[in-house]
This record gives structure tokens, C-alpha cells and sequence, in this order.
């Protein structure tokens, strides 16, 4: 079936001609009606910015120096954000799929079809037979309201999220560990520390402001140790590199505790007094000396060593990781063996020592809060959990037996559809065609599907296959918080309405939601409202917003939770005074011993595979694949690969080269480098179709996060058939016609 995109004359009858895209400096220099005080649309440290309004148009944007995280500093993607406003591939009706495409519809028309699929598919099959997923980009109110939607109005279990492709591995240890699941510090901590540890976490290029903390630490002569198979942009400025063979970080953190241990520098009053089962975890590494260790991963013996006489006698000191320890079948295992190290030495809830884990979507902490998440309820309740679910059920005015129980997580949701046991499918801001590993498989369940409608603002390549797609909102056209990686609730102010027949998320699940009949459980006029509530329903829970309203987040640059009360201030550092979140005040070791990846190097398969991010794309690229001078810092995919590597194989730079795994092949052009393993190659994640590098990826999970294992798998790399010379780099992109 043909697939179409809204043509440009759809944007040009609204905002008259465009250039095909917009160069570097920005193409409007009209002077603004208002400037719009809110936050950057991408990653988690959600920066401060101003955005420039003229005629209900975004024109550009002023740095919002007052805003203490950047202070006006923006990355490369922030700068450039705004010029997603005006494209010509935004939405701007709802679409209908017909036999020549798709035709725009009215909104009766398209909610309607949705609501008579729903009903169709669940009196058919069951209530479960119909999912939702959402993602971790929206404001907290839509994640709450994800959730209610889900499980009030739709009856489904089968409710999950974006954010099980990112966060999860971290929020499940930090629970485990600390009986909470946020970061233990602010940034403005991270200055402070006088040793910091990176574990997976290519800050320069994925949060580029954080990077200014950590510089302004070694300014101060903390020193940098970072843990990673590359040696990403900070590690070329760090004190010590350990170059991890891929799928070995849990191996690695033992083998630095080892030493710690046996040199004495772990902190045994603390232990004594605040923790718990730390003998498991001294009899657990006692095995794993710096020889050993350096079997395991790859790291010299020497490097570890260092790391730890670096690391232990320390005054303090900030362990920081991201997605390269956690998007593993061990992903919850390797967070918490790093949690060990900060425990062992007892430098955690006091100023720069502590714990973070970087986020890395926009709104990546709140949106695993209130609800959208399989197994949670607002407040970040256990939808298992008998009280919990009596609260919210009170709450919400439904029994609680009418509740549904915890359903399946975004990649089983998937394998549901390949069963043929779910039929019915709603995402929003979602693009799980690019981002869930085996898109082929992907494909395939999308095309099995007796419905799938879309919510978005451009028509990814996920929704391309949608029957109903409904036009929605970007970050500017709407009311409402989000959550930072540091726990900060900050506020987004509304620059902008939704153009054409374009309309806010939040309007679009209401009016779903009334058309299935609940619509007196979705009576809002704004988003003010929906916080309100979201606010008192997380009253008591493990995640308490109830002391916060909007006036108190603008008044304050943002509140940090817990938050349980109007007086209170806020709870910027977590755990001060030894205290944790366990009934018993107490945080956890755990002794998990080290176990391979799901899929390991062979004699058939015998180079590591890897994926992540370039600094100037984001995510699926749904909108930095269509911000001109972002496409032209990195137009297309490449595979990296070290000098000795490409010598062996026969490889030139920029030479076409197929990365072939069990599940499929890419071939893209090779970037030779030596700032990664020799062993290993890697290709960011970004794009579409052939050029996926998830077309390759093993969709293997986490038995605790669910978590699919991105970080590694086995593969071989030849050179691309018919390839003759160097591959010319061409600029790919849904803003070119």
C-alpha cells in the first residue's frame, strides 16, 4: 500500500513558502512578539531556554541565563530545536489510511473509526486484546493521564512506554538498592566531588551540559575515571580510560571492589550502620582479583588497580552511568554492582558524594512516575500491591476490582501481536519501528495488527503503518511539567498552538476517553487541572508531588521530589543523614555474579556489535532527522571501526562496509578510528529502514527491567558487496523531497 506524508502545500497555504530547509543561523530575523520562558525537548537535563514567538509562530530562541542547570548554555540540538516548529512534514489533520495512501479526515471521523476499532477488538477477543503505549518525552500530566486512559477507559493491562528501551535497568536497582528510584544528587553536587566515575555514559555528546560540571570538577583537581568500550570525546580529557569489553561492566565493578576490600578503603562503620548483606558481596568478589578481572574485560590489571587507589582513599566522590551499563540482559545487575562501590565506601548523601543516573529522554524520570508503566499506578505505586491499588481505585472513583492487574512490557507487547494475542494496537510518541531491537520482526507484528492508530506531530515510520493517525502536539504547544534526570519538576509553558486542525495530546485521550463512555473521569480544561490531580494522587506513595503546584515550580526554578507537602522545600539531595528508603531506613548490596551477554562472540560471529547516539540526533530522529543543520553535522549512519580491524578485513575509510548479525545486516560506510576496542564496532541508532542499525540488534531482555540487550551482541563485518571506492555521503532525510 502506498504510504504519504501531507504534502508541502498543506504547510505553505498556513506559513506561505519555505526554503527546503533551514540553514545554520536560521532563516526568520523578524523581531519576536514574546518570549516563552521554558525547557529544550530533548534529553533528560531539560535545559532552560527562551523561545522567540511571532504571529504564533516560533522564530527562534534567547538563552535563559536565570535557569541554574545551563544558565543559557545549549547543545548543538538545543540551539537548533526550535526549527522543528514550521516543517512541512508536521501534521496538521488527522489521516485515515485508504486503498492510495493516506487522506486527511475530520477529528469526528477519525476518533470515531478508533473508538469502533476498540470496541470491536475487545468484544471480540477481551479487554487485554487491546494495547497503548506511550513514551517518556511527554509532561508528567500525560504520562498520568496515559495511564488513567489505559486502565480506566480502555479495561487494559497492556499498558507500557517508551522508556523500557532506556531507564528502566536503573530505576529497578535504584529500588532495589536505596528503596527509591531517583538520583541521589543534583548536579550542582557533581562540581563538588573530588573523583568521579562515568560507567557507559558518553556525556559530551549525549548530555553536553553536564559535561561543563564535570569540567568544572577537574578544574577544582577532581580526577575522571570513565568506563567504556570507546573512547568517547570526555575520556580523551580523563584521568583514567578502562576500554570494557563489551558486556562485562558487572565483571569490571567486582574487580574494582576486590581492591577496594582488600586495601581497606570501604568504609565499615557505614556499612555497619546503614546497609545491609555487604558479606554476600565480600564473599562474591573475592574471586574476581585484578588478573582475573582483566580476563574477563579486557581492562588491564594495572588500569584497575588504579581506579580503585583513585576511587577509595577519596574525600569524595560522584559515581555517574547511563544506557552502555544498563541496556543489557544484566542491566539491573550491573547498575547494582556499581551501587555497591558507592555503598562500600559510604560516600553517598552528603555534598558531592553521591549517585546519578543520566537520563536520557526528555522527561525520562517523570515518565516512569505516574503510572504509564505495566506494572505501576500513579505515584508510583505497585499495581500489585493491594493498598496501592485500593488508593488509586478510591481515588479514581472505579473498583478496585475493575482494575486491571500488571501487563506486558513494551517488547512483549510486540511478541503479543506476533502470538496473535493482542490485535489492537494505540502509541503515542513512539517510533518503535527505529528504536525496538529486530525491526524486521517489528515490521511484521505492525502488519499483523487489526488496528494500530498513531498520536503524533510528524508521521514517523512506525505510524506510516498506522490505520488512523491523529495529529498531536509538540513540546511548545502545550501546558505541563516534566521531571529531570536530577529529580527536578520543572515547568513548560505553552509558546504556540497546535497548527492546522493539529491538537493537544491531552484533548485527543479525553475525547477518546468520553467516546468510550468515561468521559466524566476526564473532565479537564487544562493542564493545571490534570497536575492537580496528578499531584494528590501521588499523596503518600513512594513518589510524592503533593506539596507542588505550578505557581510553587515557577517561583522556585523547579522542585525537587519527594515533595509530600505545601510548606515543604523540596528534596534536591536524597538519603543526607545515612537515611534510605527501605522500611528498615536501610540501603541493599547485591552480590550478583558476573554472567555473559545473551549472545557472545564466536568463531561464525566474532566482532561485538554496539549502537548509541551521535551528538546531533536524538532518539528515534523523528525530529532531529528533520532539523537541517543537524542532518548536516551527521547525515547518515557510519560503523566504527579500529585501524587494526579495518587492516584485517581490508576496509578503507568511508568504504561501504555489511555488519551482519543472526537477525539481518546494515551496510553503511566505515569511519575508521582508534578510539574504540579493536574487537568491536559501532553504529548509532537513528534512522529508518535499511539504514537501522536495531534492523540487527537482539531483542533479548533484562528478567527483572525487561530491558532489551542494545549495548552488545556478536556479528561480522565484511566488505559491502559490489563495493568499488569510497562510499559518498549523501543527505537522507524526510525534509528532502
Amino acid at each position: 500500500m502506498a504510504i504519504l506524508t501531507l504534502p508541502d502545500e498543506a504547510y505553505c497555504a498556513r506559513f506561505g513558502p519555505t526554503p527546503s530547509y533551514a540553514p545554520v543561523g536560521g532563516w526568520d530575523q523578524r523581531e519576536p512578539d514574546r518570549l516563552v520562558k521554558t525547557h529544550c525537548c530533548f534529553c533528560g537535563v531539560q535545559c532552560g531556554i527562551q523561545l522567540k514567538v511571532k504571529d504564533d509562530q516560533v522564530i527562534g530562541f534567547e538563552p535563559w541565563e536565570e535557569f541554574p542547570v545551563n544558565q543559557g548554555k545549549l547543545c548543538p540540538k538545543g540551539v537548533k530545536r526550535y526549527l522543528q516548529n514550521g516543517h512541512p512534514d508536521r501534521l496538521l489533520a488527522p489521516l485515515i489510511r485508504s486503498e492510495s495512501g493516506f487522506r486527511q479526515s475530520s477529528w469526528d471521523e477519525a476518533l470515531n473509526k478508533t473508538v469502533e476499532a476498540i470496541k470491536s477488538i475487545q468484544a471480540k477477543y477481551g479487554k487485554d486484546a487491546f494495547a497503548f503505549l506511550g513514551g517518556a518525552s511527554m509532561t508528567n500530566e500525560k504520562a498520568y493521564l496515559n495511564g488513567k486512559f489505559a486502565r480506566v477507559a480502555l479495561g487494559t493491562a497492556n499498558i507500557d512506554y517508551n522508556g523500557r528501551l532506556c531507564m528502566v535497568s536503573a530505576g529497578a536497582a535504584n529500588r532495589m538498592a536505596f528503596g527509591i528510584d531517583r538520583a541521589a544528587n543534583p548536579w550542582s553536587d557533581i562540581p563538588l566531588a573530588k573523583v568521579i566515575l562515568i560507567a557507559g555514559s558518553n556525556v559530551a555528546e549525549c548530555f553536553p551540559i553536564l559535561t561543563d560540571y564535570i569540567w568544572r570538577a577537574r578544574d577544582q583537581g577532581a580526577k575522571i575515571i570513565i568506563i567504556d568500550p570507546r573512547i568517547t570525546p570526555l575520556a580523551r580529557t580523563a584521568d583514567l580510560f578502562l576500554p570494557v569489553r563489551p558486556g562485562r561492566d558487572s565483571a569490571l565493578a567486582h574487580g574494582i571492589l576486590h581492591v577496594l576490600i582488600e586495601r581497606r578503603w570501604v568504609d565499615e562503620s557505614f556499612i555497619a550502620e546503614h546497609t545491609k548483606d555487604f558479606e554476600k558481596v565480600r564473599a562474591l568478589v573475592k574471586t574476581y582479583t585484578p588478573g582475573v578481572t582483566e580476563g574477563i574485560t579486557g581492562v588491564p590489571a594495572a588500569s584497575i588497580l588504579k581506579a580503585a587507589e583513585l576511587w577509595g582513599p577519596a574525600e569524595s566522590s560522584m559515581l555517574l552511568h547511563a544506557r552502555g551499563i544498563e541496556h543489557h540482559t544484566k542491566g539491573v545487575e550491573n547498575v547494582l554492582s556499581y551501587i555497591n562501590l558507592v555503598l562500600a565506601t559510604g560516600r553517598i548523601g552528603k555534598p558531592g558524594c553521591g549517585y546519578g543516573t543520566i537520563t536520557g529522554q526528555g522527561n525520562g524520570q517523570g515518565g516512569r512516575e505516574h503510572g504509564q508503566r505495566c506494572n505501576q499506578l500513579p505515584g508510583g505505586r505497585d499495581i500489585n500491591h493491594p493498598d496501592h491499588r485500593q488508593f488509586i481505585a478510591d481515588f479514581w472513583g472505579v473498583l478496585e476490582s475493575e482494575l486491571p492487574r500488571q501487563g506486558l512490557t513494551a517488547c512483549e507487547i510486540f511478541e503479543a501481536i506476533e502470538q496473535g494475542e493482542i490485535k489492537g494496537l494505540i502509541t503515542i510518541s513512539f517510533n518503535p519501528l527505529v528504536s525496538i531491537p529486530e525491526a524486521n520482526r517489528t515490521r511484521a507484528a505492525l502488519e499483523k495488527l487489526e488496528f494500530y492508530g498513531a498520536i503524533d506531530f510528524f508521521l514517523n515510520e512506525t505510524a506510516r503503518h498506522a490505520d488512523v493517525v491523529l495529529a498531536g502536539s509538540l513540546q511548545e504547544e502545550d501546558e505541563g511539567t516534566v521531571t529531570t534526570g536530577e529529580g527536578r519538576c520543572v515547568r513548560l509553558r505553552q509558546a504556540v498552538k497546535p497548527p492546522g486542525r493539529a491538537r493537544v495530546d491531552w484533548h485527543i485521550i479525553c475525547d477518546l476517553a468520553n467516546r468510550l463512555g468515561k468521559g466524566e473521569l476526564f473532565c479537564y480544561s487544562n493542564a493545571e487541572e490534570i497536575f492537580n490531580e496528578l499531584t494528590a494522587a501521588s499523596q503518600g506513595g513512594p513518589i510524592d508531588y503533593s506539596g507542588m503546584t505550578y505557581e510553587r515550580i515557577e517561583n522556585s526554578m523547579g522542585l525537587f521530589w519527594p515533595c509530600p507537602a505545601p510548606g515543604h522545600p523540596g528534596t534536591p539531595r536524597l538519603f543526607e543523614g545515612g537515611r534510605f528508603f527501605h522500611t528498615d531506613s536501610k540501603a541493599r548490596f547485591h552480590a550478583y555474579d558476573y554472567r555473559p551477554p545473551a549472545e557472545d562472540v564466536d568463531a561464525e560471529f566474532p566482532i561485538f556489535f554496539t549502537s548509541g547516539r551521535v551528538v546531533s540526533q536524538y532518539l528515534s530522529g523523528t525530529q532531529t532527522r528533520r532539523i537541517g543543520s543537524l542532518v548536516d553535522q551527521y547525515p547518515e549512519p557510519l560503523c566504527e571501526m579500529h585501524p587494526r580491524l579495518a587492516e584485517k578485513l581490508g576496509i578503507d575509510d568511508r568504504e561501504l562496509v555489511t555488519v551482519i548479525t543472526r537477525r539481518g545486516e546494515i551496510t553503511v560506510p566505515a569511519q575508521i578510528v582508534k578510539t574504540i576496542r579493536p574487537d568491536t564496532v559501532f553504529i548509532p541508532y537513528h534512522w529508518p529502514g535499511k539504514k537501522a542499525a536495531n534492523q540487527i540488534t537482539h531483542r533479548a531482555l533484562d528478567p527483572i527491567s525487561k530491558i532489551p540487550e542494545f549495548k552488545v551482541c556478536a556479528c561480522r563485518v565484511e566488505k559491502a558487496a559490489g563495493a568499488n571506492g569510497h562510499a559518498s555521503i549523501v543527505l537522507e532525510s524526510p525534509r528532502r523531497k
